[in-house]
């Protein structure tokens, strides 16, 4: 019988032409080691060959009928993505600078599908990294097979009535002591990769305080709502989770009990970094077909790239596109260094990537007129060029600290608390 893994390896073929990659003449990498620019080779070569193939798929997709898109989650376990991020004790591949050449991968599965990349991002970045400040049991017990792909990670903070604000008054998720153990009760909201999740970390509440659990998705009590039905990001599948007394032994606490907030707050840090990379995979790949686009189409006379509205347009894009990339970078090294909580940065790599996002994507309908709107031509039914790419990155901006939240805490870097609260 074929396995996950074979079927998952017939996925990649060769690549089909595409339209120029103009940040590789245009954009000087200063700031990645050598071993980060081989990864971002290596991670483009699978995307052109996997993820591309089955993009359009996944954009336009179902959630609640095509689910999650398991062949793009094997081909990446298949091919060692998820060792990219972690030590070598764990199945990782041990790199010096693990967030860095994360964040690289990111941008490049966004490049294609930012539903894959925000698979890739909650499982590694954020189940991953959570499961990575436990104890070694803990890590060798749930974080190794999150490594393997041999389940699926997921992470859930987020509930009805609190996202961005993790306080312990706002979480109403309760772990309650029982004997030696907890017993978890809650609700749990937007929650990537549960449907198909082996284990969720959990924040909840322990009395004035809070503190992260590990919860395997089989534990009784443990329930996953219908998937959600999104503008965007179709094939990263969010559904609640339900925990009705969920029974827990003490090995489930993650870290110390009454310090999950940290262990959620440096998740999250590493993990705005990553949204702030697939921020920048979205705009380049939008801004690289538009630039495919206004040099082929002709208007009046000319090509639409010689009309100096576009060309203003797009100048300021490419700057703007080499300002964001910096940014996650620096952020992201900055996390190498040992800076668990790498701010400004990785709040400014967040804010400037996903809103680039948005911005490029938006024009970039406007320059392709009507087919720019349309997911697929009536005529002959050719795919839409950037009208997934729009969906997709408005997400950027809400998820994993809202955009305004950024700006809060960068203004708390500008003036202090005591103006800022």
């Amino acid at each position: 019988m074929t396995s996950n893994r074979q079927r998952a390896l017939t996925l990649v073929a060769e690549p089909e032409p595409g339209c120029e990659r103009v940040a590789d003449r245009m954009y000087h990498d200063l700031l990645s080691p050598p071993g980060v620019r081989q990864v971002r080779d290596r991670v483009r070569d699978f995307a052109t060959r996997a993820v591309a193939p089955i993009a359009g798929r996944i954009a336009g997709g179902d959630e609640r009928l095509d689910g999650f898109p398991r062949d793009a989650f094997e081909a990446m376990a298949s091919n060692g993505l998820f060792r990219i991020p972690f030590t070598a004790d764990v199945g990782g591949d041990g790199l010096t600078h693990r967030a860095t050449a994360t964040a690289v991968a990111v941008e490049e599965l966004a490049y294609y599908s930012n539903s894959v990349a925000a698979i890739y991002d909650v499982h590694c970045i954020l189940a991953g990294t959570a499961l990575d400040q436990g104890t070694e049991e803990q890590r060798h017990r749930w974080l190794r097979p999150v490594v393997d792909g041999e389940i699926v990670g997921s992470f859930a903070t987020s509930e009805p009535g609190a996202s961005s604000d993790l306080s312990p008054e706002a979480v109403q998720t309760v772990a309650s002591p029982d004997g030696d153990g907890w017993v978890l009760t809650g609700r749990k909201r937007w929650i990537t990769n549960s449907v198909v999740a082996g284990v969720v970390v959990v924040l909840a509440r322990t009395g004035d305080s809070l503190t992260t659990f590990i919860v395997p998705t089989s534990a009784p009590g443990v329930t996953v709502g219908t998937p959600d039905r999104k503008l965007g990001n179709r094939g990263q599948i969010t559904a609640d989770v339900i925990l009705d007394r969920v029974r827990l032994g003490p090995e489930a606490v993650l870290g110390r009990v009454g310090g999950g907030l940290r262990v959620a707050l440096r998740t999250l840090t590493y993990g705005r970094i990553g949204i702030g990379a697939a921020g920048v995979g979205m705009a380049q790949a939008a801004f690289d077909r538009t630039v495919a686009h206004l040099k082929s189409r002709h208007a009046f006379g000319g090509s639409l790239a010689s009309k100096q509205h576009w060309q203003f347009v797009m100048a300021d894009y490419a700057a703007d596109l080499e300002a964001a990339r910096s940014l996650y970078l620096k952020a992201a090294l900055r996390l190498d260094a040992g800076e668990h909580f790498p701010e400004p940065e990785a709040a400014m790599a967040k804010l400037r990537g996903t809103d680039l996002a948005a911005r490029i994507a938006r024009d970039a309908v406007q320059a392709f007129g009507g087919l720019g709107f349309v997911q697929s031509l009536g005529a002959d039914d050719t795919e839409g060029p950037v009208e997934a790419i729009y969906r997709d990155s408005k997400i950027g901006e809400i998820y994993e600290g809202a955009n305004e939240i950024q700006r809060w805490v960068l203004a708390r870097q500008i003036f202090g608390r005591d103006h800022t609260g």
